[in-house]
């Protein structure tokens, strides 16, 4: 289903669920469509943004925290005080 809307979005046909969340209940097997509105407020993408700077997200290599093997941990990009102190990194999938 993740394919088509991406298809739908790319050729420009169809109905994407933009603004819509569509669930899926496997047990019931039944879908639910929710209409979803942006919250004003959202410091992201609200009226006011108070979040402007994302470069964090391409500082790690989109890899902000992860799961490693002694459980959640940030990642580790060079560069990094973590890195400095020699940290293990999160492997990816781990």
């Amino acid at each position: 289903m993740q394919a088509t809307e991406a298809v739908k979005l790319l050729v420009g046909f169809g109905e994407p669920l933009i603004g819509r969340l569509l669930t899926f209940d496997a047990l019931g097997m039944r879908f639910r469509e929710v209409k979803l509105r942006r919250d004003p407020n959202c410091p992201l993408c609200g009226k006011t943004p108070r979040i402007t700077d994302l470069s964090i997200h391409t500082e790690s290599g989109g890899l902000v925290c992860a799961i490693g093997d002694n459980g959640p941990t940030h990642a580790v990009g060079a560069g990094t005080p973590a890195a400095a102190a020699g940290a293990p990194a999160a492997k990816p999938g781990g």
